[in-house]
C-alpha cells in the first residue's frame, strides 16, 4: 500500500492491523469516523486505506456508509486449522443431518460473545433462517449458542449474561432464568430455543466434543409447529458423535479451540 506521512514507529501494516482491528463484536458496522477514533489513525490517512481494503475485499462498505468485515476475511479465516479442519470434517455429517431431516442444519463455534457459523446445510423447501456462514449471532439466543455458553467458562457466561438483549418478544434475557436454562443444559445434554431469534421459528442443538471439551455446537432450526424437537436429537447425536471422534484422528494436526473470552 502506498504510504503517505507515517506517524513515528507507526508502519503502514501497523496502521492497517488498527483499522481491521477497530472492528469487533460490539461493534461490527462502523462510520469512517468512529474507525479513526477507535484505530487512533487519522482520518484521512483511515479513508485512503479503507478505500484500498474495500477494493480488496477485506472491508465492505454499506448503503448507510457504515462499513463492515469484508468476505475477504471470512475466506481466510476458515484456512485457520481452528475453521478448516472443523468444517471439512463436519461437512458429510451435517448433510446427513439434512438429508434425513430436510431441515437447516447449522455447524457453530463460540467467538467472544457470539455463536460464529461455520457452516451451513439447507433446502428449497428448508425454514428460512437469519444465520449464515460466517455470520456471529447471540450466545444467549440460539441453540447452537445455548450449548456454546453452557460450557463457557464462567466469566464468560457471566459476561453473556449481563448483556443479553432481547431480540424477539420471547428472547429469554433475566439472568437467573438463563443461569437455569444453562444448568439445563448441561444436565440433559442439549439445547432448545422456541422463537428466540426469529419469529417462526425453533431450534434444538448438542455440543460437539473431544477430548479437550466442547469445541463446537450443531444445531437444527425447525418451523416452531412443525416437529417434535427432541425426536430429531438421535441423529444429532450420532453426527456430533461421528465428528468428534474424526476430529480426534489422523486429519487434525493441532487442538481445536474456543474463541477467547
Amino acid at each position: 500500500m502506498a504510504g503517505g506521512a507515517r506517524e513515528p514507529g507507526q508502519s503502514v501494516t501497523s496502521k492497517v492491523l488498527a483499522v481491521l482491528g477497530s472492528f469487533d463484536a460490539d461493534h461490527p458496522r462502523l462510520t469512517l469516523s468512529e474507525i479513526a477514533q477507535r484505530s487512533g489513525v487519522p482520518l484521512s490517512t483511515c479513508h485512503r486505506l479503507l478505500a484500498e481494503l474495500e477494493a480488496w475485499r477485506a472491508v465492505q462498505r454499506r448503503p448507510s456508509g457504515e462499513y463492515g468485515i469484508g468476505r475477504r476475511v471470512w475466506e481466510l479465516g476458515l484456512l485457520a486449522p481452528v475453521h478448516h479442519d472443523l468444517a471439512e470434517v463436519a461437512a458429510p455429517f451435517l448433510h446427513d443431518v439434512h438429508s434425513a431431516t430436510g431441515e437447516v442444519v447449522h455447524l457453530a463455534v463460540r467467538e467472544d460473545l457470539t455463536a460464529l457459523y461455520i457452516d451451513r446445510v439447507s433446502g428449497s423447501a428448508s425454514v428460512s433462517v437469519v444465520s449464515k456462514p460466517g455470520s456471529r449471532l447471540p450466545l444467549h439466543a440460539t441453540g447452537v449458542g445455548k450449548v456454546l455458553l453452557a460450557y463457557a467458562p464462567a466469566e464468560v457466561v457471566e459476561a453473556a449474561v449481563a448483556s443479553a438483549t432481547r431480540v424477539t418478544r420471547h428472547t429469554i434475557t433475566e439472568p437467573g432464568r438463563l443461569h437455569r436454562e444453562l444448568q439445563e443444559v448441561r444436565r440433559r445434554g442439549y439445547a432448545h430455543t422456541s422463537e428466540e431469534m426469529t419469529l417462526g421459528t425453533c431450534s434444538i442443538a448438542v455440543p460437539i466434543r473431544t477430548r479437550g471439551g466442547v469445541v463446537a455446537s450443531l444445531g437444527i432450526v425447525v418451523n416452531s409447529v412443525k416437529r417434535d424437537l427432541v425426536r430429531l436429537l438421535p441423529g444429532l447425536n450420532v453426527a456430533s458423535a461421528g465428528i468428534g471422534r474424526t476430529l480426534e484422528g489422523p486429519l487434525s494436526t493441532e487442538p481445536l479451540r474456543q474463541g477467547s473470552g
